[in-house]
């Protein structure tokens, strides 16, 4: 494991760790709201991924050991996200990495692709990703919306109440009692106006989705009720290039319920998408 530093959109500095091959094709993982790198402890940790591929995280700005500015405009213009992206791939020296976004992370990727295009990337993987958050697309579910106003309040009795309840809602089925510890934990570093200010922004990505050549794979749980499976129906549906990947039983987190399919799977991918088979 390499820990890096990486100043992103507006100077701010990003906190980046890579595993696995140094060699081998490039999957950069981006995390969702309130969440780290962390989050994807089955991924850099399985040998099936970490053998083959040059396996990225970052901790998106305001989270885990990222810069943390409590102003929202650090959080509301979407081309510092996007900024944020290319800053990681340029200078890690990606070389088209395949970029997967887990929920908050899908809107990452729409900035990015919006702002620079997809010539530095050879595929997209949307984990329970969200899109578009407008006020006439109703597709984000109660385990968020009757969670995120409390735990974005400076109260930090229903703070650390709201965030239990929201890391309840990210699974079909409890954690273990290891893995509850350690979410529970780093997402207690976000600050809350970081929280709160990450989701003032109306976002339509449509326009990104349409026009898509990149190969999608869209990665659902049919038990979502964060970012609900009609968001991963809605990119089925306007983007061109997308294929499904529905997982029976599992809710926001598929890539922690059933890590073996998910490696598998993203493993597969990345070899299409950067044409190896």
């Amino acid at each position: 494991m390499e820990t890096r530093v990486v100043e992103g959109g507006g100077r701010l500095r990003l906190h980046v760790r890579e595993w696995g091959n140094p060699e081998g094709p490039a999957i950069l993982l981006i995390h969702g709201w309130s969440q780290s790198h962390l989050s994807w402890e089955y991924q850099y940790g399985s040998d099936l991924l970490a053998d083959e591929f040059r396996l990225v995280a970052l901790d998106n700005r305001g989270h885990g050991m990222s810069d943390k500015p409590l102003e929202a405009e650090h959080y509301t213009d979407e081309r510092l996200w996007a900024d944020d992206v290319a800053a990681v791939i340029e200078n890690l020296r990606l070389d088209r990495p395949v970029l997967v976004g887990w929920s908050y992370g899908g809107f990452i990727i729409s900035d990015y692709v919006r702002a620079y295009g997809e010539g530095s990337v050879s595929g997209i993987n949307f984990v329970c990703a969200a899109v578009m958050i407008t006020e006439n697309f109703d597709n984000i579910g109660p385990g968020f919306l009757e969670n995120a106003p409390d735990a974005s309040g400076e109260d930090l009795p229903t703070n650390i109440a709201a965030m239990r309840r929201f890391i309840r809602a990210c699974t079909a089925e409890p954690m273990s009692g290891e893995d509850w510890e350690k979410a529970l934990c780093y997402n207690m570093v976000v600050p809350p106006q970081v929280r709160g200010a990450s989701v003032t922004r109306r976002i339509d990505s449509d326009d990104v989705l349409s026009r898509m050549t990149l190969p999608v794979l869209m990665t659902h749980g049919d038990r979502d009720t964060v970012v609900l499976p009609s968001m991963g129906q809605h990119i089925l549906d306007v983007c061109p290039t997308a294929e499904a990947s529905w997982y029976e039983g599992i809710g926001h987190a598929p890539f922690l319920e059933d890590p073996e399919r998910f490696n598998r799977e993203l493993a597969d991918f990345t070899r299409r998408a950067g044409g190896s088979v």
